[in-house]
């Protein structure tokens, strides 16, 4: 074996894709070609991931492979390309993408998997190589990994490195973004976060009240023989482990349940609309917190739910038809323009589940740590606040208005809504009003509005939820 460094996955082999299958022979192949497309084409990870796996074929124990490489490989990402630094001897960034790609995948399964011996990792790796490049290629890739394997464990951070850059490389998160939540939450909260957007999301599911009861649902799946427990942190939530992919039970098939992350299912309990009210849903696709809504309202009454593209809002009426709710009525139109279409002070509850930079659920989509910048969160943030106030109007009095994001960044989330409250002396902060405000009262600031849930707080999503109400 020649020593590792001296060759790279530079000019030759074939391309990602070329002279193969169109259909994947096993897991890691899969893995390969969706992280090479993420890396290549900006794809979201979730999306393709899925399609992949469709078009593949795999075993079940193989698809959870998969899952676990692609989402493994992209959340570790820097922290796997720091220790490989080290043993290709040009630096990754000159490697084909195919190549840097192959690398981080099989030097996160020496690392942090388990459950797969090492040089099973190596053998599997070099295969792959041998199928897409050519023996110089393949040769790199065995002496790269076993390098790496001869190293022994993690490798230590150097010493020089301040709080900030030691959370970064240890956790895998931009060290923009780790400098940004050590200043709203100070370093022990920011390195938690970072943890927490590491470790893999629970399954869970909002059971339908108009058709069954938590109790009865977690009976029968209980006698189906899932790991099912209440959701600690919802009342309508159901948290699933090992229980596969429920949106093909009959349990989703027949409305009984939608599949939810159990802080996204706290907005419509902010929100507390009653049967017979006219309900406004702002950025409603794909329609989760839309059918909560209308089932808290036991399905009487109107729930207008708006979204700008039809594409999008036939997500939100396939929902609702599932669901066996007819009191949602979707409409494709600009939220900016909602106030052009109703007229003032129409509606007794409103909900504007803005358009944010999404970074409480890293966990769901790690490729978000790599995409975002922090002009994505001030240009956001600009929006978020445009539409607050154009919607405002079409409140009632004595009406709440419900703002919420999944996302953690506090120009986004409280100052959005402080810089709203300030302009608009008719509003004021409802939270300690809401029953979720009621229930979650220890999350409640006494300076700042609105409810902040990180991610390690309670193993679920990173979301913000203020409810406003409407004096006059």
């Amino acid at each position: 074996m020649r020593p590792p460094g001296n060759h790279r996955g530079g000019k030759g082999g074939r391309g990602p894709g070329e002279a193969r299958s169109a259909r994947p022979a096993t897991a890691r192949e899969t893995a390969l070609d969706v992280l090479v497309r993420v890396e290549q084409e900006s794809a979201y990870s979730n999306l393709l991931l899925n399609a992949s796996l469709q078009k593949a074929g795999l075993s079940r124990e193989d698809a959870g492979l998969a899952t676990e490489l692609v989402y493994g490989t992209i959340s570790r990402l820097n922290t796997l390309d720091f220790i490989l630094e080290d043993f290709v001897s040009k630096g990754t960034r000159k490697l084909q993408p195919w190549v840097r790609c192959l690398l981080r995948m099989s030097l996160y399964q020496i690392v942090y998997l388990d459950r797969i011996p090492p040089h099973a990792a190596v053998n599997e790796a070099v295969n792959l190589a041998k199928k897409r490049g050519h023996q110089g290629i393949s040769g790199m890739v065995n002496g790269v990994l076993r390098s790496a394997l001869r190293a022994g464990e993690l490798p230590k951070l150097p010493e020089a490195l301040d709080d900030a850059e030691r959370i970064s490389l240890k956790h895998s998160h931009p060290l923009w973004m780790v400098k940004d939540w050590i200043r709203q939450y100070g370093q022990a909260a920011a390195e938690d976060i970072c943890r927490a957007n590491n470790e893999p999301p629970a399954v869970s599911v909002r059971v339908n009240t108009t058709m069954t009861t938590r109790d009865k649902l977690l009976e029968e799946m209980r006698s189906e023989e899932l790991e099912a427990a209440p959701s600690p942190l919802s009342p309508y939530g159901i948290v699933i482990k090992g229980g596969g992919n429920l949106a093909l039970s009959s349990w989703y098939r027949d409305g009984v349940l939608s599949i939810q992350d159990e802080s996204s299912m706290l907005v419509a309990e902010a929100v507390a609309p009653e049967p017979g009210m006219t309900v406004l849903d702002c950025c409603s696709a794909p329609g989760g917190k839309t059918s909560h809504m209308a089932e808290l309202m036991k399905d009487r009454g109107t729930v207008i739910a708006s979204d700008l593209h039809e594409h999008k809002v036939s997500l939100v009426r396939e929902q609702a038809q599932r669901l066996g709710l007819e009191s949602v009525k979707a409409i494709a139109t600009d939220a900016l323009l909602l106030k052009e279409r109703y007229a003032p002070m129409t509606f007794d509850r409103i909900l504007l589940d803005a358009p944010c930079s999404g970074l409480g659920v890293i966990r769901r989509k790690p490729d978000l740590k790599w995409s975002k910048s922090p002009k994505d969160v001030a240009s956001i943030s600009a929006l978020q606040r445009e539409l607050l106030e154009s919607v405002s109007g079409l409140l009632k009095p004595g009406g709440v208005l419900v703002y919420s994001t999944c996302t953690i960044e506090s120009a986004e989330n409280e100052e959005t809504v402080e810089d709203f409250l300030r302009h608009n002396p008719q509003f004021t902060s409802a939270d300690r009003d809401t029953p979720l405000g009621g229930r979650l009262r220890d999350l409640l600031s006494s300076d700042a509005p609105g409810i902040q849930i990180l991610p390690h707080n309670f193993g679920s999503d990173g979301f913000y939820i203020a409810a406003l109400r409407r004096l006059s």
